[in-house]
């Protein structure tokens, strides 16, 4: 029983360290400001985006951004107020995220929308609008304002190909299994071909079946297509 109330205390001691470490990290010097819109913190893709440590600033949380959420999970409707729960739990977690600075920040009692609050906040302090909502970044637009939309990252990277699309493919290797040949496509991507190992040095029709992805690449697993 001592052990395990030992453990317990390890266990708090640590995660409270963690959290006092969390709250007064200081926000880096220079690092661009990038104001996070309700629709992204509700959207969620945002955390696993700040876990790969690409964000290249300090996400900027505005209080008035919270209290909307706020009305929201306080609000009749059910699913509004689901999405906004979720919303404010997602900022709880990006603050726990140690790849990149989130930070708080009071904006006051004003009467300003949220919007206007964003994108005064990003003019001022020469930062940049990360939202989802199409209206907004119209006005952002408008105003010289730089935006940033997770949906424009999602089409950037979403692969060409789809499951049953063919291709003319030249294989070059044998595969690590027996009867794979291996080719590549233009950007790199491997695609492991299967009965294909007689088939080095020539370009075939290959049929995609499925998908791997990982943190170290992308990779296809085809068929030939028989003429």
């Amino acid at each position: 029983m001592d052990l395990f109330i030992l453990i317990v205390c390890l266990v708090i001691l640590a995660e409270t360290t963690f959290l006092t470490l969390r709250k007064y990290r200081p926000m880096r010097s220079g690092a661009r400001k990038i104001y996070v819109d309700t629709s992204v913190l509700i959207d969620g893709r945002i955390l696993n985006i700040a876990r790969t440590g690409f964000i290249d600033g300090d996400l900027i949380v505005l209080k008035s951004v919270l209290r909307e959420l706020q009305l929201l999970a306080d609000g009749k409707d059910n699913e509004k107020r689901n999405r906004a729960r979720t919303g404010l739990n997602n900022v709880s977690e990006l603050e726990r995220v140690v790849e990149v600075n989130t930070e708080i920040v009071d904006d006051g009692e004003g009467n300003k929308k949220v919007d206007e609050e964003l994108l005064k906040y990003a003019k001022e302090n020469k930062g940049v609008v990360l939202t989802l909502d199409f209206n907004l970044i119209k006005v952002a637009e408008a105003e010289k304002i730089e935006t940033l939309n997770i949906n424009d990252l999602a089409l950037a990277v979403k692969t060409d190909y789809l499951p049953g699309a063919k291709i003319k493919l030249k294989v070059i290797e044998k595969g690590a299994n027996r009867g794979q040949g291996i080719g590549h496509l233009a950007d790199g991507t491997m695609v492991v071909v299967d009965r294909a190992a007689n088939k080095i040095g020539k370009e075939i029709t290959v049929e995609f079946e499925r998908f791997h992805e990982t943190s170290s690449g992308k990779m296809i697993f085809a068929k030939i297509v028989r003429g």
